[in-house]
């Protein structure tokens, strides 16, 4: 089997180490526009290969681990340069602009729209791991139009990284991602800089942050160029999922200024049933 991945970062890297781990006769064509990160990869047996565009007739299958706006622009480019064997799947975390960008493309069956719900506040190959998948879910997104025998077999692949899966179209996997996904790392981002803005002395927040800022700030530690492409692509869903939450903060701040503990131990009791639904997804 013959595996082109287009990004070596966390998740590139990952898929490689994985792969690599599962089949013996696996063949990794890999290519970041990084030179040391391609370096690191080849030193570290996470791929064979330099990826050239003269191998992508031969692959199996190519995955695009980069930001989303690049693969927009790109997967045309790859999606007519393909042999009917191969399948090209996405890894980006919004799906309708990039489906969008090929519904015309005449090579449209041989594209899988896929979203690993996976990661870490960590980038780079350095930081991949060859168990990041392990008991996680990968969304994919209009497969109906992918061609079924190609789709079956990006299945089997999906399952041996250890993944589960489940389907739905790419607007709704938008509009959903931007309230689970994306306004969580605008939250941290912010909190780290309202906090970074009024405090100078560093060693103060270093001494006084307990675990729960940790844990809330932890995904201000995420790839900026990642997450400016993300949030750019969502703008629609992201700005209403913001519309929503500085609604919800302005009306806390006022039971706040209005002293109204009763109403602030009410929303957050209720607030807390959010632990029955985490549980069950967990």
């Amino acid at each position: 089997m013959k595996v082109g991945i287009v990004g070596l970062g966390l998740i590139g890297g990952s898929i490689g180490l994985k792969l690599k781990d599962l089949y013996d006769n696996m063949v990794i064509y890999g290519y970041d526009i990084d030179d040391d990160s391609i370096s690191y990869c080849l030193k570290n047996k996470i791929i064979d290969v330099k990826f050239d565009e003269e191998f992508i007739s031969e692959l199996d299958f190519l995955f695009l681990a980069i930001p989303v706006e690049s693969i927009k622009n790109q997967l045309s480019h790859y999606l007519n340069k393909i042999s009917d064997k191969t399948l090209i799947i996405d890894l980006g975390s919004t799906k309708f602009q990039i489906c969008n960008s090929v519904e015309n493309n005449q090579n449209r069956k041989n594209y899988l729209a896929a979203h690993p719900i996976a990661g870490t506040e960590f980038s780079g190959p350095n930081s991949a791991t060859k168990d990041l998948f392990d008991d996680k879910v990968m969304i994919l997104c209009d497969t109906e139009k992918t061609d079924p025998n190609l789709l079956l077999d990006a299945k089997k692949i999906i399952k041996s990284l250890g993944m589960s899966i489940k389907t739905m179209n790419s607007k709704e996997h938008d509009k959903h991602i931007a309230y689970v996904s994306h306004l969580s790392h605008i939250s941290s981002f912010m909190l780290g800089k309202t906090v970074m803005d009024k405090e100078d002395d560093e060693h103060a927040i270093y001494n006084m942050a307990g675990s729960g800022f940790e844990s809330t700030v932890r995904l201000a530690k995420s790839s900026p160029e990642m997450w400016s492409s993300i949030f750019v692509e969502n703008k629609k869903n992201i700005i209403e999922s913001l519309d929503e939450y500085i609604s919800n903060i302005n009306n806390f701040k006022k039971l706040i200024e209005v002293s109204d503990q009763k109403t602030l131990n009410d929303e957050m009791r209720r607030i807390n049933g959010i632990k029955k639904i985490l549980k069950g997804i967990n």
